[in-house]
């Protein structure tokens, strides 16, 4: 066997000892375990982190045709509609309304005039009869009218018995006469008040008509301004074509002003209380994510609500975009920083390096040992949490839970100096919020959004 097969499997032998060796020697469990850092006092942002949807912060809503209600139309189907996004101009048309329930609507006020006009018509001719009946017996009873006097001309050298007799049957004659026409007159009011009803009901028939055939004109409806088509949202998702549309909620779609837009966004019921009207916020589009854009909070709801998508009752909060980016469009997912105060020289540790175990406390290192050092905490965000006292400028805690903790001493903190830290806190906490007071008083008259809100347009129709 030569010399270099032996060197060669005995480099690569001490090769492989060597890695295992370094591997590991060089980082043990307890060097993994003991990471520390040194804290520093710097400036701390609160800031609650809430998920949106970018919105128009006004917008022309397009809607069902009003009339609906007043037919008893309570909801059809959209039959067509434009795909979302589109642009329109004024007068473009946008969707097609199922006409089905008031085709039939329009079909049974037809009937219902054909019936009346038949009714009309008879009415017409019996009121002819009846009317022609009375005046040839006014006629016949002035003839026998006539005759009687003639008689009565007559017999007047007959005896005064014959004479009296003929006085009686004409003034017979002439009360018939008299009752005759008074029943004339009576049946002639009457069959004209029976026509001018039976006018009435037909005209109110054709009237309701009229509204019909232009209520179903209205069924094709059309864009009332120019913009961008975005399809109206309802608890069932969003409305298009074969979505229901009732009397009671008619929107159909929506033509937003993307020259202010807004996100549109829900706050845990824990985090809303440091939420206020003024406040700044640093929005991205998850659509651009290199984009970052600013806003601030412009409404923030009084009422919770619950919502599927979140655990907690939320409050609905609404930001308003400072600045116009032509990339931006409606129903575009938001993240959003608000920032709720900024405080300086403060100290403050990242949240996985405190510890509770009935009271709050941190491993700090002191004098060549480890203690459980007990702290105050004060305001916290997602990655930090400020101490109040319990640390000083340059300590050195650690960001993991050595392995002996359970040995390790703990370090209280004087009852009197809790005390005094908590009414220094209790005052802080005061001032902040007569400082937010104050903001939002300054921001009182800032218009609040008005999109999704009823008769926010002239809507027309064709």
């Amino acid at each position: 066997m030569s010399i270099q097969k032996l060197v060669l499997p005995a480099i690569l032998l001490l090769v492989a000892l060597g890695g295992y060796y370094f591997y590991t020697s060089g980082s043990t469990p307890e060097q993994q375990s003991d990471i520390k850092t040194a804290i520093q006092k710097g400036e701390f942002t609160l800031k609650v982190d809430a998920t949106g949807e970018l919105k128009a912060k006004r917008s022309v809503q397009i809607k069902a045709p009003s009339g609906m209600r007043a037919e008893r139309i309570h909801q059809t189907t959209i039959q067509d509609m434009v795909a979302e996004g589109t642009i329109v101009k004024e007068g473009d048309y946008v969707a097609t309304l199922d006409r089905t329930e008031i085709s039939n609507k329009m079909g049974d006020a037809q009937t219902e005039i054909d019936k009346i006009l038949t009714q009309l018509a008879q009415g017409k001719i019996d009121t002819a009869i009846t009317l022609r009946g009375l005046r040839d017996e006014l006629i016949n009873l002035q003839f026998a009218k006539n005759e009687k006097l003639l008689e009565l001309e007559q017999n007047k050298y007959e005896p005064q018995a014959v004479i009296q007799q003929k006085k009686i049957d004409l003034e017979r004659n002439e009360r018939d006469f008299r009752q005759a026409e008074a029943k004339y007159q009576l049946e002639k009011e009457k069959a004209v008040a029976k026509i001018a009803e039976i006018n009435a009901d037909l005209k109110q028939n054709k009237t309701k008509l009229e509204r019909l055939v232009k209520l179903a004109g209205e069924f094709t409806v059309k864009a009332p301004k120019d913009g961008m088509i975005i399809y109206a949202k309802t608890w069932q998702g969003k409305v298009t074509s074969g979505s229901q549309v009732s009397s009671w909620n008619p929107i159909v779609a929506e033509l937003p002003d993307l020259s202010e837009m807004m996100s549109k966004t829900y706050v845990n019921e824990v985090d809303v209380s440091n939420v206020e009207k003024g406040q700044d916020v640093s929005i991205q589009i998850d659509a651009f994510p290199d984009e970052e854009y600013i806003g601030r909070v412009v409404s923030v709801a009084n009422i919770g609500e619950e919502l599927r998508e979140y655990d907690a009752k939320v409050f609905e909060v609404n930001i308003e975009m400072l600045g116009v980016d032509s990339i931006l469009r409606p129903a575009m997912t938001t993240s959003n920083e608000i920032v709720t105060d900024i405080l300086k020289d403060v100290i403050s540790v990242p949240l996985e390096a405190l510890y509770s175990d009935s009271l709050p406390y941190v491993f700090k290192e002191q004098g060549g040992r480890i203690l459980k050092q007990e702290v105050i905490t004060g305001p916290s965000n997602n990655d930090a949490v400020i101490i109040d006292f319990g640390l000083q400028d340059g300590d050195n805690i650690y960001l993991s839970m050595p392995d002996n903790s359970k040995d390790m001493a703990f370090q209280p903190l004087d009852p009197a100096i809790k005390k005094k830290i908590k009414m220094e806190q209790e005052a802080r906490e005061k001032a902040r919020l007569a400082k937010m007071e104050e903001k939002r008083k300054q921001m009182k008259d800032v218009e609040a959004p008005t999109q999704s809100a009823g008769n926010s347009g002239v809507i027309f129709f064709n």
